[in-house]
């Protein structure tokens, strides 16, 4: 895992050739709404990439994690289907209703029973490296989502050269981004971690949230503003000193959530001393999300080890799959 996390910076910067050597079909009519369909470690990257081309995207797009779609998508609808295996049960359930339902689909895998669909059914796919847990891939898995929505004509925007400049900021920041992170372990070492961020990025938390699921085997939660400032800022009325408060913040968040953020760290206060500030750093609001992903891998990972457990085992979820296998 450790070698994975460090070699996130080279993901990076090979997701960018595979992309440029991708071999699409044309993009054909505009589409009227985009739906990313992917669970967990091969569902983030789609969460990410739709909220930073929120403010571009020519149609609307949402990121659904289940057995099923919504039922607007059809003719017209583009279904981009994110499998790391390629054997994602709901993902694989969800992409035959897309079919079924006459969208145009497109699949993000490294293999398995979608890539076999894909290639069989001339969808347009883009094949990524395979072996490894999903969650180490998000390089590769983020990247060719930016790839599809500008092939498609969904984004106009140079996100390549965004790619390419984060590449090169974690490189040559790595030392500092891993020391960054071994203090935010140490932060939470101990206490229940709770993530905030303003909405427009709440996909980061999100990533953060799985990681310290996965790698630190760790229960938290995370919650978006202004959102939990109406509803779960009354709930810290029960918060106490077992809570470590996380809050991602970036230059451009909407400055009434700034205030915002300000005013909540003081209701915070009173009921625990543990809050934690991260501000994010890059050229631009793709290569600041890049730089809190690669921060928050490294925090989960030095908090495995200050725990002790193994940041690669997810032997539950192995379980849970093996046992839903024997359901037919």
């Amino acid at each position: 895992m450790y070698d994975l996390i460090r070699d996130f910076p080279a993901h990076l910067e090979e997701a960018l050739a595979i992309g440029r050597k991708a071999a699409l079909n044309p993009p054909g009519q505009p589409f009227r709404n985009v739906v990313i369909t992917g669970l967990g470690g091969s569902g983030i990257g789609g969460r990410i990439a739709a909220q930073v081309v929120a403010d571009e995207a020519v149609c609307p797009i949402e990121v659904y994690s289940n057995y099923y779609l919504p039922a607007y998508v059809g003719k017209g609808s583009l279904v981009i289907a994110c499998s790391y295996s390629g054997n994602t049960e709901e993902t694989l359930a969800a992409m035959q209703q897309a079919l079924h339902k006459g969208a145009r689909v497109a699949c993000i895998t490294s293999g398995g029973t979608m890539l076999e669909t894909a290639k069989a059914k001339g969808l347009d796919h883009i094949v990524i490296p395979g072996g490894n847990p999903p969650r180490t891939m998000l390089a590769y898995s983020l990247t060719q989502q930016f790839f599809l929505l500008k092939h498609y004509g969904i984004i106009q925007s140079d996100f390549e050269t965004s790619i390419a400049k984060a590449a090169h900021h974690l490189k040559t920041g790595q030392e500092a981004i891993k020391e960054e992170g071994k203090r935010l372990a140490e932060f939470l070492f101990g206490k229940r971690p709770v993530i905030y961020s303003e909405a427009a990025t709440e996909a980061v938390s999100i990533r953060f949230r799985q990681q310290v699921n996965e790698n630190s085997k760790e229960l938290c939660w995370h919650h978006a503003i202004p959102e939990m400032n109406h509803n779960e800022l009354v709930g810290w009325a029960g918060g106490d000193k077992s809570l470590a408060v996380v809050i991602f913040r970036h230059k451009d968040d909407h400055e009434r959530s700034q205030i915002r953020m300000e005013i909540n760290k003081e209701v915070f206060a009173k009921y625990t001393t543990h809050i934690h500030e991260v501000w994010s750093k890059g050229d631009d609001r793709l290569g600041r999300q890049i730089h809190l992903v690669h921060l928050g891998d490294w925090a989960s990972w030095y908090l495995a080890e200050k725990k002790g457990v193994d940041a690669t085992e997810i032997g539950v979820i192995n379980m849970l799959k093996g046992k839903l296998a024997e359901v037919k």
